[in-house]
């Protein structure tokens, strides 16, 4: 047997599930097979939803790593150098980090998901003492397959992910979710992609990892990875706006379903292009961007095959904003349907020049 052969075959032996795949069993991703006993940080005026076939309900709107825009909410937080231009020692930016994920923890937000060495220090510290209230999902993309030096074996990323959990102290993770490299299928080789999937599986032989993933934002190649590496795609982040839509035919969520893959969405506000004012609790257009964040997660998870959106939240206000939009009702009348698409309409027409790549995922 070759050596592609060889690895290929360790990848898919070593994983500890998909014996329900093999078996052509398909599981809804709803919370009907699972009791509120079970649901973690559980709260009746939150909803729920299976995380494929991690088995996980996770609450229908999570909380994404993301705090662009915080400076407009908390002018009082001090500019820093990071990429998100805060200081992660300013006590002024902690205690809005605390203050947000305490707020996510009373309303029934059970998952954060942090994607850089920022925001995983970040959210681990405002999570002391209180693990047992959300799952963590981690992609310490500095040290993973989006970089050269870190896809050339499994064993860089797993020394990768033993640095970022000892310089966050964390012990494990519960969803490590790899970031390719953008477009996957243009810019990494199958031996590169073959490394991503092997080290996943070694972090959850060795019980760093519960469960595993990607982040990408290449389609067709989120497509083949669902299909191929089933086992290690437990679950996976990409883009979802309220623009996207599924394709007819070949759609991502063809294999999402066959493979009962959980789907996390980012960007659900196309960067914030959706909205119309700064963010600031004194702008003019305050309320109708609010009323904009609830229509675009509304429309997100009418798509059955979305688990959850995950909104970078700057205030104790948009996590209560995101909790409203769960206790509407899914469907959005004619005037809510309008409201949408002409705020969208509006967001495509002002996307930066960086973010441009989103109007490839109106169709998914």
């Amino acid at each position: 047997m070759d050596d592609k052969l060889t690895r290929r075959q360790f990848i898919r032996d070593s994983a500890f599930t998909g014996a329900a795949i093999g078996a052509g069993i398909v599981l809804s991703n709803s919370a009907r097979a699972a009791s509120t006993g079970k649901i973690l940080n559980y709260n009746p005026d939150m909803e729920y939803r299976r995380f494929g076939k991690t088995g996980l309900m996770l609450s229908a709107v999570t909380l994404g790593g993301h705090w662009k825009r915080l400076h407009a909410v908390h002018p009082e937080v001090r500019e820093g150098h990071d990429w998100f231009d805060c200081d992660l020692d300013d006590p002024a930016f902690k205690k809005n980090r605390y203050e947000v994920v305490s707020r996510c923890i009373e309303v029934g937000i059970n998952y954060v998901d942090a994607c850089s060495g920022d925001e995983i220090l970040a959210y681990a510290e405002a999570l002391k003492g209180r693990r047992d209230k959300m799952y963590f999902g981690f992609s310490w993309y500095e040290f993973e397959s989006r970089f050269h030096p870190w896809r050339g074996s499994a064993t860089k990323l797993i020394r990768g992910l033993d640095w970022g959990l000892q310089m966050s102290g964390l012990d494990y993770v519960d969803f490590w979710r790899i970031s390719m490299e953008m477009p996957t299928s243009k810019n990494q080789t199958e031996r590169e992609v073959e490394n991503a999937m092997e080290a996943l599986s070694i972090a959850k032989k060795q019980g760093k990892a519960r469960f595993t993933g990607v982040s990408s934002h290449d389609r067709e190649w989120l497509k083949y990875a669902v299909e191929t590496y089933p086992e290690q795609m437990e679950a996976f982040c990409t883009p979802y706006t309220a623009k996207s839509q599924e394709l007819p035919k070949d759609s991502l969520f063809d294999a999402v379903r066959k493979y009962d893959c959980g789907v996390l969405g980012i960007k659900p506000f196309a960067s914030a292009s959706l909205f119309a004012g700064n963010s600031s609790p004194d702008s003019p257009e305050a309320e109708a961007d609010d009323q904009r964040a609830r229509l675009a997660i509304r429309y997100i998870l009418s798509n059955p095959a979305i688990t959850a959106p995950m909104p970078g939240l700057a205030s104790i206000h948009q996590v209560d904003n995101m909790a409203k939009a769960i206790k509407e009702r899914r469907e959005l009348d004619v005037t809510e349907r309008a409201i949408l698409d002409d705020a969208m309409n509006k967001a495509w027409a002002k996307l930066p020049p960086d973010y441009q790549w989103l109007k490839d995922w109106e169709y998914v």
